[in-house]
């Protein structure tokens, strides 16, 4: 008997399936819900005094809410490829972990952040990128091998 006839295994897979049909229904609630905070906070920024001028403070935080949303859009791409395909994407999982960086990086305050968190940011989106580079060039299915 295979292990993917085993009766328990293939229970557990459905558990599992059903747990990230769950999770998908649950990111599509937060990416609605990230979408009226968004309108929210711009609602709020634009009526308060000065009225419909947004300062840079406003506007990155807008920014920040934006990529938080796009994150959670990639997430919930990534949950709806894995449904299709069982098999999860690292070329997915890397892009959506270089923007969820860029989304840290946009909302710094270089003002409170010491030189060190700042240098260590950099190595990661330096590895990341690296990383999405790599597999990019290697992991198509019609790469050539390296000569």
């Amino acid at each position: 008997m295979k292990a993917v006839d085993e009766p328990l295994i293939i229970y557990l897979q459905k558990i599992i399936h059903f747990a990230v049909r769950l999770l998908a229904i649950l990111m599509t609630f937060v990416i609605i819900w990230g979408v009226g905070d968004v309108v929210y906070e711009l609602y709020k920024s634009l009526v308060r005094p000065p009225f419909m001028l947004l300062n840079i403070n406003d506007i990155l935080a807008t920014f920040g809410a934006f990529m938080a949303v796009l994150i959670a859009i990639e997430i919930f791409i990534n949950i709806t490829i894995y449904l299709k395909e069982e098999v999860i994407h690292v070329k997915i999982v890397l892009a959506t972990a270089l923007m969820a960086i860029a989304r840290k990086v946009i909302i710094f305050d270089y003002d409170k952040l010491s030189p060190h968190y700042i240098w260590a940011t950099a190595v990661v989106i330096l590895a990341l990128s690296i990383g999405y580079w790599l597999i990019t060039i290697f992991g198509r299915e019609d790469a050539q091998e390296p000569q």
